[in-house]
C-alpha cells in the first residue's frame, strides 16, 4: 500500500541525502552514466555543496561494453571539479547473454584488444580482491574505508520491480532507514536510495527542470520508439539489456562494429530479436505443454553440462513448489525466457518470484498466510529455499 504525503519527492530526497551527509563523514556515489544515478549525483552535488562537503567522491565501475554515449557523459561527470573521480577500468568478469558458447566477458583483461583506450585518470589495477561486478562495491568500500563508516547513494527505484519496492520500504538498514543497503554492518557502510520513491516521469522533470546534463543516448531511444521504463544503460550484453542490440547498429554503429569483434553471439543475438524470438506469447503447437518445450530448450540450447545442471535444478525446484499454482503459464514463460536470453542469474524468474501472486501462494501452500504485509520476509524466505536449487 502506498501513502501519499504533502511533501514532494525532491524535496524529501534532498531531506534524506542532507541527513546521510549529516550521519556520516564518508560518503560517496554510484554511478552508471544512467537517468537514476544522474538525477542522485546531482542532488547529492547540491546538498553537499550547501554543507560545504566538497568534492563528492563518484563510483564508475566500466563494464568496457559500454554505450559510447555513456563513455562521453561519463567524461564530462569526471572532469567537474564538484566530483573526485573513481573511474574504474579494472578487470572483472561479466556475464555474457548474447552466447551460449562463449558465456564471459573478461573486461580489460591483458592481451585482449579493448573496445576502446582507458582513461589517463582511471584506476587500472585491481586490488579489489574480487573480479565480479556485483562484489565490486563492497570491496571498494572495504579498500577505502577500511576502519571507518562510509556512506554511498544509488540510483535505484521501487518503481522498477516488486522485488525492489519490497526491499525499499520494509525493515530497517540503518536507524529508522528502509530505503537502503547494509554492505557491511560491523564497519559501518552501506548504499542509500534517497530516490526510491520516485517514478521515472519524476526523473525527467528534474533533470529538465533544472537543465541538467544527461546522457544522450536516451533521446535516441526517444525518437526510437522506445517506452520509458524500457530505457536502460547497462552494458549491452546483460542479460536484462540484450535487447538493446537490436537498435545499437542503427544508434552507434562504431560501438556496434566493436562489440561484434570483442564479443561472440552479438550479430547472432540481434536476428533472433529481430524474429522476435526473445519475445514468449504463446507455447508452439508441436509441443504437447509448457514443460515439454522448456526441457528441450534446455537440452538444445544451453551448451555446457555444468550449465544445463544448473537450469534443470532451478526449474526441478520451481516444479516443486509451484505445481498447483493457476498462474503456471506465466512461470513456465519467465522460465523459457531465462534459457533464450541465456539468464543464468535468473533475473526474469525471480521477478516471476517477487509477485504478490507468487509470494501469496506461497504463504498458503505452507499452511498458513504468515507475514501479511511484510513481504521482505517472504522474498528472504524464497531466497533461503533456492539456494538448494541454484
Amino acid at each position: 500500500m502506498k501513502i501519499f504525503l504533502k511533501q514532494n519527492v525532491f524535496d524529501a530526497a534532498r531531506e534524506r541525502i542532507s541527513y546521510i551527509l549529516d550521519e556520516f563523514q564518508n560518503f560517496g556515489v554510484w554511478f552508471s552514466g544512467g537517468k537514476d544515478s544522474t538525477v542522485t549525483l546531482e542532488l547529492v552535488l547540491q546538498v553537499a555543496e550547501e554543507k560545504g562537503r566538497l568534492p563528492v567522491p563518484v563510483v564508475f565501475l566500466d563494464q568496457e561494453a559500454e554505450w559510447r554515449a555513456v563513455v562521453e557523459y561519463t567524461r564530462a561527470v569526471m572532469n567537474d571539479p564538484r566530483v573526485k573521480p573513481y573511474w574504474l577500468q579494472v578487470p572483472i568478469r561479466l556475464f555474457n547473454a548474447a552466447s551460449m558458447e562463449d558465456p564471459w566477458l573478461n573486461c580489460w583483461e591483458e592481451g585482449e584488444e579493448w573496445m576502446r583506450p582507458k582513461e589517463e585518470i582511471a584506476i587500472k589495477e585491481n586490488v579489489y580482491g574480487t573480479d565480479r561486478f556485483g562484489t565490486m562495491f563492497n570491496k571498494f568500500i572495504e579498500y577505502h574505508y577500511p576502519d571507518s563508516p562510509a556512506a554511498f547513494f544509488g540510483g535505484v527505484r521501487a518503481e522498477e520491480s516488486p522485488s525492489r519496492a519490497a526491499g525499499l520500504t520494509t525493515g530497517q538498514t540503518y536507524k529508522a532507514v528502509t530505503w537502503g543497503k547494509t554492505l557491511n554492518e560491523k564497519r559501518g557502510h552501506f548504499t542509500f536510495y534517497p530516490l526510491y520513491d520516485w517514478g521515472y516521469r519524476d526523473i525527467w522533470k528534474a533533470i529538465h527542470e533544472n537543465g541538467w546534463r544527461y546522457c544522450k543516448i536516451y533521446d535516441e531511444f526517444y525518437r526510437y520508439g522506445i517506452q520509458p521504463m524500457k530505457m536502460r544503460v547497462s552494458n549491452l550484453h546483460h542479460e536484462t539489456a540484450i535487447d538493446q542490440l537490436f537498435y545499437l547498429q542503427e544508434m552507434e554503429g562504431d560501438t556496434w562494429d566493436r562489440l561484434t569483434k570483442r564479443l561472440k553471439g552479438i550479430n547472432q543475438t540481434r536476428h533472433m530479436l529481430k524474429k522476435d524470438m526473445f519475445s514468449v506469447k504463446s507455447l508452439p503447437y508441436m509441443f504437447s505443454d509448457w514443460p515439454e518445450y522448456r526441457d528441450y530448450l534446455v537440452d538444445k540450447l544451453i551448451q555446457t553440462d555444468e550449465r544445463r545442471a544448473l537450469f534443470k535444478k532451478k526449474f526441478k525446484w520451481m516444479d516443486e513448489k509451484f505445481e498447483d499454482m493457476a498462474l503456471s503459464d506465466e512461470r513456465y514463460k519467465s522460465e523459457v525466457l531465462c534459457i533464450l536470453a541465456n539468464d543464468y542469474h535468473f533475473t526474469k524468474l525471480n521477478n516471476f518470484l517477487a509477485r504478490p501472486e507468487t509470494l501469496n501462494f506461497l504463504k498458503f501452500k505452507r499452511g498458513k498466510p504468515i507475514n501479511w504485509g511484510r513481504p521482505e520476509r517472504d522474498l528472504r524466505y524464497i531466497k533461503k529455499e533456492q539456494r538448494g536449487a541454484t
